[in-house]
């Protein structure tokens, strides 16, 4: 830098104090990426966010010519490998893959970083529907038939989760405030909810399509609605919860979140959002997230972390009137 200073000093042109400007500025976005990117999935290895994360990154490797590495880091909620990105260089070459990071913000009071500050909302992998199941014993036909025997018997219903703050959870009880009736969580490490549901044990479920869609068409579990805003392609004929009589707010966005450290260069961040823009058309990659029951529309930065900042809002108000405890 004392070199650049003499130099300016020096007066010897504009061109040269751009070139200073340039020698002392960030690796740009021509740079990057020069070496492996690591990706943490702040969860288990086969969750939504894991899968969808490895289908997209194998496709961005190969674009960009660099390896990419997921590294799952689960413990806390996801909060641990979120806390991990969050303090990462901001440098590009660490970025987080996170489906609930709008409900951990208004889950818990105390995190050691900082969801809406902390980091830079890049890119959604599109969204998951959530499929409310039941089992086909149970004899509900209808999602109506289940909101219908919630009102009936205050309080008698269950639903199995996947833990507090995920989907499962923060969906079941969307559907449930929204449709005005009482039921209790139990839950369950990973899928197991799935089993107990199909063994009688507990009465719904709302889990994405990746944890279902094969035991729906396996008719071991019934679809009774998706928390969508349309039809999913994957389940032609069945409703969505507004279809099936329900108010908007019964839908429960599920996606999975691309983050960078909030001091990324922006470039930087605009660079990796094109190259998964880019992977989430190509037509394998598509084919792959449809058969999971993902949708995608790439959306820019700036409208990423609009709707990423709706999405905290929206799940505050969810936890006020659930009553969710915070953490």
């Amino acid at each position: 830098m004392e070199t650049c200073q003499g130099l300016r000093r020096a007066a010897l042109g504009a061109a040269v104090v751009l070139a200073c400007a340039a020698a002392g500025a960030p690796v740009s976005a021509q740079e990057w990426p020069s070496r492996t990117v690591t990706v943490v999935v702040p969860l288990g290895a086969g969750t939504a966010s894991d899968v969808a994360a490895r289908v997209v990154f194998e496709q961005v490797g190969k674009q960009v010519g660099q390896t990419v590495v997921i590294e799952n880091r689960p413990g806390a909620g996801g909060t641990t490998g979120a806390n991990a990105v969050a303090k990462a260089a901001p440098d590009g070459y660490m970025a987080l893959a996170y489906g609930a990071m709008a409900g951990s913000a208004a889950l818990y009071s105390k995190l050691p970083y900082d969801p809406l500050d902390d980091f830079i909302p890049v890119i959604s992998l599109g969204q998951q529907p959530l499929a409310v199941v039941v089992s086909p014993a149970r004899g509900w036909k209808t999602l109506g038939d289940l909101v219908a025997e919630g009102k009936a018997k205050p309080g008698t219903l269950n639903y199995g989760s996947a833990g507090i703050g995920s989907a499962s959870h923060f969906g079941a009880e969307r559907l449930r405030v929204s449709a005005g009736f009482e039921a209790q969580q139990i839950a369950f490490r990973g899928v197991e909810a799935l089993t107990e549901i199909i063994g009688g044990r507990v009465d719904f479920s709302v889990q994405p399509f990746q944890n279902t869609l094969a035991l729906i068409r396996d008719g071991k579990l019934a679809a009774l609605a998706v928390s969508a805003n349309k039809r999913v392609a994957a389940l032609p004929d069945v409703p969505t919860t507004i279809e099936a009589g329900l108010p908007p707010d019964s839908v429960y966005p599920f996606y999975t979140g691309i983050y960078l450290p909030a001091k990324t260069p922006l470039s930087i961040a605009g660079k990796l959002r094109d190259e998964i823009a880019k992977a989430l058309m190509t037509p394998a990659v598509k084919e792959r997230l449809t058969g999971l029951g993902i949708e995608s529309t790439p959306m820019t930065v700036e409208q990423f972390g609009r709707f990423f900042r709706d999405d905290v809002a929206a799940n505050i108000a969810l936890v006020k009137a659930a009553k969710i405890p915070t953490q």
